[in-house]
């Protein structure tokens, strides 16, 4: 349940009216997955807000050296909820990181760089606020398993709507599987995902979150998309964070498991997390022109003139896995195109054509994908959008084509988002001075994410056989 607290002293009467036990205390690492501890509601007094609560950063994915371990998280009380499914009544808050010696904000928390990149757009002069609306997919499967050893390697997952299961006895099979990629829009009982995607929006409306739609998503064996109601730019971090959780505990309570990462079936569509995103100034979309193309300004069109000049540094940090680059390959509507069209999904930058009112024009920036630090990603993309309105980048002329079509001259003068994980990294790192700006990102950031990504993601994978590799080569 969403408390509305606004002080500590909110967060104290919280406790009390809800007879809260427990308060847990969240904070992201720097991959994006919640982190966390509990205490006794007793021991959260009003100083905790303002001294914090100390723990082992060298524990932390993309934190602190063993030999300067010692950090400090300090509640946010405007982030109170209640948990929906702890046994014993427990408050939540989300947190900031702090160093204890310098008593300066960590330049590697998520979250604080979320809250620079909007203080460095008011600072611009540019807009005041931007608002964020992704649309961030996932699998719900009943089963899965997974291995990796010196001497073996595999995955199984299998769902009861898995197109695969047509002929397997269940004592009945009732048929009424989604055939790959035929899962977008089939009523009842085809998508058998009704009842656990409405409680998994009841119950984020419950704490807070705005939405808008739920509905199976178009990949066979429960894929499924909820959307959320656009907001501010750390608020919209802080959502997607309460999102994923909401996902995977209601799943779990279904006795099912739910995933944010990117493709995990072969020949069905991936999860993606499109991103719609719109600067505002004095209560004005300034992204809105009915005199320019696609009811879109000049500002807006600069903003996607950046979007797409950064696009494949954005890559390592909005697609930050070596999964997302089975998704991000031409088909599936894939957005790997480096263009700008309205309404046309198969290129990278959209501008959604639903309605005509002002406050609705948007960009819908779509290389993105779940696994994602949302609190990063939303960063950079306001950064390099800004670079764009700055230097007045043009975007190019639109294509209004299916770009998956183009015949071979005109295709092979449309640039590409990175084939991989390791390309994009290798991009990041040649361009990020637009991240710099403001102080928003910071060179120990930076070169953190594209240490830890290469050493223990992209060369991870490189050091271990495919288990498609024996069906190609073991007869050899």
């Amino acid at each position: 349940m969403s408390l509305n607290c606004k002080t500590p002293e909110d967060v104290q009467k919280a406790i009390k009216d809800n007879d809260v036990r427990m308060v847990d205390v969240r904070f992201t690492d720097l991959p994006g997955v919640w982190q966390h501890f509990s205490l006794p509601s007793g021991c959260l007094d009003a100083d905790t807000f303002s001294e914090g609560i100390g723990f082992d950063g060298s524990s932390i994915r993309g934190f602190q050296e063993i030999h300067e371990s010692d950090m400090l998280i300090v509640p946010d009380p405007e982030s109170a909820f209640l948990d929906p499914f702890t046994a014993v009544p427990t408050l939540v808050l989300i947190c900031n990181i702090r160093d204890p010696i310098t008593g300066q904000a960590y330049s590697r928390d998520a979250r604080y760089i979320a809250q620079k990149a909007e203080t460095y757009l008011k600072s611009t002069g540019i807009a005041d606020v931007s608002f964020w609306g992704p649309e961030a997919e996932f699998f719900v499967f009943n089963d899965v398993r997974y291995s990796q050893g010196t001497n073996h390697g595999f995955y199984y997952v299998d769902s009861v709507e898995g197109s695969w299961n047509t002929g397997k006895e269940e004592d009945p099979n009732l048929g009424h599987k989604p055939r790959p990629k035929e899962g977008y829009f089939p009523c009842p009982p085809t998508d058998s995902m009704q009842d656990i995607r409405t409680e998994m929006v009841l119950t984020m409306e419950d704490l807070g979150i705005e939405t808008e739609v739920h509905h199976h998503e178009v990949a066979t064996a429960g894929q499924a998309e909820i959307d959320m109601r656009f907001t501010s730019l750390t608020r919209m971090g802080d959502n997607l964070m309460m999102y994923k959780y909401v996902v995977k505990n209601v799943a779990n309570t279904y006795g099912m498991t739910a995933t944010f990462m990117p493709k995990p079936l072969f020949e069905d569509n991936a999860s993606g997390m499109h991103v719609h995103q719109s600067l505002w100034k004095g209560g004005n979309n300034l992204f809105f022109s009915d005199a320019d193309y696609a009811g879109l300004s000049q500002l807006g069109h600069y903003y996607i003139g950046g979007l797409l000049k950064h696009a494949p540094a954005l890559c390592a940090i909005c697609a930050p896995t070596t999964n997302s680059y089975h998704r991000l390959v031409p088909g599936y509507e894939a957005p790997i195109n480096l263009v700008h069209s309205q309404r046309n999904r198969s290129a990278c930058c959209r501008i959604p054509m639903y309605s005509n009112k002002p406050g609705t024009k948007r960009i819908e920036f779509r290389p993105p994908d779940p696994s994602c630090n949302g609190y990063l990603a939303f960063a950079a993309m306001l950064m390099a959008g800004l670079d764009g309105i700055e230097n007045r980048i043009d975007p190019g002329e639109p294509i209004d084509k299916d770009l998956y079509d183009l015949p071979p001259q005109e295709a092979a003068a449309v640039e590409s988002t990175p084939g991989s994980l390791e390309e994009a990294l290798d991009a990041l790192e040649a361009d990020h001075a637009f991240l710099l700006k403001g102080d928003v990102f910071t060179r120990d950031v930076i070169e953190m994410w594209l240490s830890y990504k290469r050493q223990n993601e992209v060369d991870a994978i490189r050091l271990r056989p495919h288990p498609y590799e024996f069906f190609l080569y073991y007869d050899i």
